[in-house]
Order: C-alpha cells, then sequence, then structure tokens
C-alpha cells in the first residue's frame, strides 16, 4: 500500500531489514532473516518487495579510493551564476558523467551543489577544478575542501539501533 505522498508503506520489519542493508549490503539473507527475527523465505520476499518499490534503490560496493590509485578525495562547493539557475539541472547532468565525480548533492543555500571528487593527487585535483569546475560558464565560485576521512553513519552504529532513533527529536 502507498502512502499519501504517494512512497510505499513500510513497517518495522521492513525498516528493520533496510537498516541492516545499510550497514552491510551484502548481508547473506539467512543472517538478515535472523537479525529481524523472521523466516528466511520471508525475508527474502520483503527485499524483492522493498527494491521493486524503490525503498531500497541499490546495492553497491564502496571501494577504498586510495587502494583504486585516487588517494585524494575532496568535497567541491560550487556557486552558480545567478543568471544560470535555468541551468542547474543540465549542469549537474554534465557534471555527474566527468570521470573523477563521486557524487553530486544539489542543495538549497548559499552554494548551490557539493562535488565529491576523488582523484590520483593534489594536482590532478586542481587541475580538474581549474578546467572542469570553474571554467565552466555556468559557475560564478568554487571552494574545494580536502576530505580527510569519511564515515557512514549506519556502519558504526549499535546492530540494535534502528530508524526511529534517527527521527527522534533531540
Amino acid at each position: 500500500m502507498a502512502r499519501t505522498d504517494g512512497t510505499a508503506a513500510i513497517d518495522d520489519i521492513d525498516e528493520r531489514i533496510v537498516w541492516e542493508l545499510c550497514r552491510e549490503a551484502r548481508l547473506p539473507n539467512k543472517e538478515l532473516a535472523e537479525r529481524v527475527g523472521i523466516a528466511p523465505s520471508t525475508c527474502l520476499v520483503r527485499v524483492r518487495a522493498l527494491h521493486a518499490s524503490g525503498v531500497l534503490r541499490s546495492f553497491h560496493a564502496q571501494p577504498d579510493w586510495a587502494s583504486l590509485g585516487l588517494p585524494i578525495e575532496a568535497i567541491v562547493q560550487v556557486r552558480l551564476k545567478a543568471q544560470a539557475r535555468a541551468e542547474i539541472r543540465s549542469y549537474a547532468q554534465r557534471v555527474i558523467t566527468l570521470p573523477n565525480v563521486l557524487n553530486v548533492f544539489f542543495l538549497g543555500g548559499a552554494d548551490d551543489f557539493l562535488i565529491h571528487v576523488a582523484c590520483t593527487s593534489t594536482g590532478q585535483l586542481r587541475d580538474f577544478v581549474a578546467t572542469e569546475l570553474s571554467m565552466d560558464n555556468s559557475v560564478a565560485s568554487t571552494q574545494t575542501n580536502i576530505v580527510f576521512d569519511h564515515l557512514i553513519g549506519v556502519q558504526h552504529m549499535q546492530q540494535g539501533s534502528s530508524w526511529s532513533e534517527v527521527r527522534e527529536a533531540l
């Protein structure tokens, strides 16, 4: 059943499945079922339904970029020119296809985008920002921040944690 906002309605069991898969996407179905407290066959049906409904959009690897020869990660803040606002979507679509780009975040606020990149060196990063990002006619300014470390929240939370805990007000 769908909620009023058009997204799939999920119950506590589905939420626990999603939580565990966020922590470890390659978790075998049998172990996932044990953690959630349901039969493996039920778990498999639920995972497939979560994927089909779009609640689970993908299962993907999180590579160690340094081991792949890309030890320099950065977040580049990009602000577009005021007259380029109509080109926001096309800019994002162009940037996401650039070889060093890992993620593009479209923002509300002073900056328009955060662009997560991985490079072989600080020289390659400098050249990438200067030629691929800053030289674009739509861009007013960029600011580059080197990433020292990247921690992923749900991977560091205790197994018993849940989305309810995340949604609770502080």
